[in-house]
């Protein structure tokens, strides 16, 4: 079975270091992977882990933290796969890695993701079915939010509105708050960091469903562009030299990278092998996501599920004996 901890920022790397993974002749006994608490992230471990235990014998384990936690994990040894490693998102510290020698990459798992802050689609455009007229028709760049603070209000705050961002502890955290004072949209807005994506998810659903105005940040893939008719509220054309100075465009194109501590392709070059061939894609990733929420699957359940339902995906990933052990086990 595998084994999913959580563990604080505080005492990560203490932990990490207690959890030995090579055994005695040095060759590795277990594969630690790095974990997040998004859904794309717990569904594409789940994958790899299914056809590594399965299809390859070896345990594995998740360990989640902060990223710059975890990541550092993998530079220093004590996690060997980083399944999602948002290149952007993480560039400085990922870049250090590759350039250092400590990280290698070895695939591109997708790169055809979206990012921004959103709306519900009927906050523009109004949705007849469910009698929404539009709240907002004139709501087209993220720069126009700040001629909308009422239609956001702030319970806590009613002079100002309130956007949501995700947690602290992501990376990508940083760069919205950036990008939302650059604008100045801090003026009239709070923006408020969620505790976790389940909190951010759910502060989008409640509104939701009452049909009320929400702004925040969520990207593709993920449940909430999975579930429902979101709207990505439009800057300029991603601008590098711009964006690094003033964050006042487009988040750039991402791609999200499968990445390896550089000693794990001699440690279990046959898995290293299967994971330089993993690729999927923005929809093979949210029909995964999809299938956990209207199913109330866990994503180990959901792992299963799709390695059933894009068989003829996977098994490009690896050779027949693998595929038919792991075939076998579903």
């Amino acid at each position: 079975m595998k084994k999913i901890v959580t563990v604080c920022l505080t005492t990560m790397m203490l932990l990490l270091a207690a959890c030995g993974s090579l055994n005695e002749d040095g060759e590795i006994d277990k594969i630690i992977f790095a974990g997040g608490d998004w859904d794309s992230f717990q569904l594409h471990n789940s994958i790899a882990q299914t056809i590594i235990e399965e299809g390859y014998g070896y345990e594995t384990e998740v360990k989640t933290g902060s990223t710059a936690a975890v990541f550092q994990g993998l530079r220093q040894g004590d996690i060997h796969v980083y399944m999602e490693a948002w290149t952007n998102t993480i560039k400085e510290i990922y870049e250090e890695g590759l350039e250092s020698g400590d990280v290698v990459k070895v695939s591109v798992n997708f790169d055809d993701n979206q990012g921004g802050f959103h709306v519900p689609t009927y906050v523009i455009e109004g949705d007849e079915e469910r009698g929404i007229e539009p709240y907002a028709p004139d709501l087209e760049y993220l720069e126009d939010l700040k001629n909308y603070p009422e239609l956001f209000e702030d319970p806590e705050d009613p002079d100002k509105g309130i956007a949501y961002n995700g947690p602290s502890a992501w990376e990508i955290s940083k760069t919205m708050e950036e990008k939302f004072k650059a604008y100045n949209l801090d003026e009239t807005f709070n923006l408020i960091s969620a505790g976790s994506q389940s909190a951010l998810n759910a502060s989008l659903e409640s509104a939701y469903q009452k049909g009320e105005p929400w702004i925040g940040y969520t990207w593709s893939p993920t449940t909430p562009t999975a579930k429902h008719d979101l709207t990505l509220l439009k800057e300029d054309d991603y601008d590098e030299e711009i964006f690094d100075e003033t964050r006042k465009t487009q988040l750039p194109p991402e791609d999200v990278d499968v990445a390896v501590h550089k000693d794990f392709p001699e440690q279990a070059p046959d898995v290293n092998e299967f994971l330089s061939n993993y690729h999927t894609s923005n929809d093979l990733t949210e029909a995964g996501i999809k299938y956990m929420y209207e199913n109330d699957a866990s994503a180990e359940e959901a792992a299963k599920w799709w390695l059933t339902e894009y068989e003829d995906v996977w098994i490009e990933w690896v050779d027949e004996e693998i595929a038919d052990k792991v075939k076998e086990a579903l």
